[in-house]
């Protein structure tokens, strides 16, 4: 197919996502699994192509020329080189990350590539699984003193069959309101997507510490009102936490203050 360069704009048709959130969160997939594969540079050059990919969510034409001195200015003249974008390129191509379309000027000479981000497989990422709570609303207190005095289910497993794959010192933690095994299981079935979603899930001891901080945050909010959804309340303490050290990670790596919020606006506008 013969496609001729021109504006970005003429090549909305090519876009797989609805908007920018939609695309983000596309990404995010592809960098949690494949993050690995890409050398510190060129993860660099992936993500400031996917800075021009915002116009029309998921499609860049921009010249490799353009990307790297962008780069070059951004890190005081320490940027990349071409031959690292032209790995990147070839590397996340062959992953399905985005597809590589030449484009070609009136003359039928060859102009900059279209690049067109993919969807994440939907088999791929990790589902988040149906929360299941009571509608009404659960009071800490209340919960404690029903666990004391009411008769437990005998078909209920308590702590001690919590699966091995909880660590056991969120275990030791969450036991003491929440006793069933499959309570705790949930709490941190929640932490495993939370650290999926933002790239958390290598650096098991930070995720560990962030649960559990997470968590007192939720018994104090129980013990000073009623919580509604035990489980969704932690998840949405937890998943604002590894989402600003994930954000920390993209600081450290280089990126400004101004940068870091545009980096932030580009994923989180709608």
């Amino acid at each position: 197919m013969n496609i001729k360069s021109g504006s970005v704009d003429q090549f909305e048709q090519f876009s797989q996502f609805k908007n920018l959130q939609e695309f983000n969160a596309h990404l995010e997939m592809w960098l949690a699994v494949n993050k690995v594969k890409f050398s510190k540079g060129e993860l660099v050059g992936l993500k400031r192509l996917s800075r021009y990919a915002a116009k029309i969510p998921g499609v860049s034409n921009a010249k490799i020329g353009t990307v790297l001195k962008a780069i070059h200015e951004e890190y005081s003249g320490n940027g990349i080189s071409r031959s690292t974008f032209k790995r990147m390129i070839a590397k996340a191509a062959e992953l399905g990350i985005f597809t590589v379309h030449e484009t070609e000027r009136k003359n039928g000479s060859q102009s900059s590539n279209l690049y067109v981000f993919n969807r994440f497989p939907k088999s791929e990422p990790p589902k988040k699984e149906q929360l299941d709570h009571p509608n009404k609303t659960i009071n800490l207190s209340k919960t404690i003193k029903n666990q004391k005095n009411t008769k437990r289910n005998t078909t209920e497993l308590d702590h001690t069959f919590t699966s091995d794959r909880v660590p056991q010192s969120f275990v030791d933690v969450v036991k003491y309101f929440f006793p069933e095994a499959k309570s705790i299981e949930k709490f941190w079935r929640m932490t495993s997507i939370a650290a999926y979603r933002n790239n958390r899930e290598q650096n098991q001891a930070q995720v560990l510490e962030t649960a559990i901080h997470s968590f007192k945050q939720l018994i104090r909010k129980m013990k000073a009102s009623t919580v509604a959804k035990p489980i969704a309340y932690f998840y949405g303490i937890l998943n604002k936490k590894l989402e600003e050290l994930y954000f920390e990670d993209l600081y450290n790596m280089g990126f400004s203050t101004e940068d870091k919020q545009r980096y932030m606006g580009f994923f989180y506008k709608s």
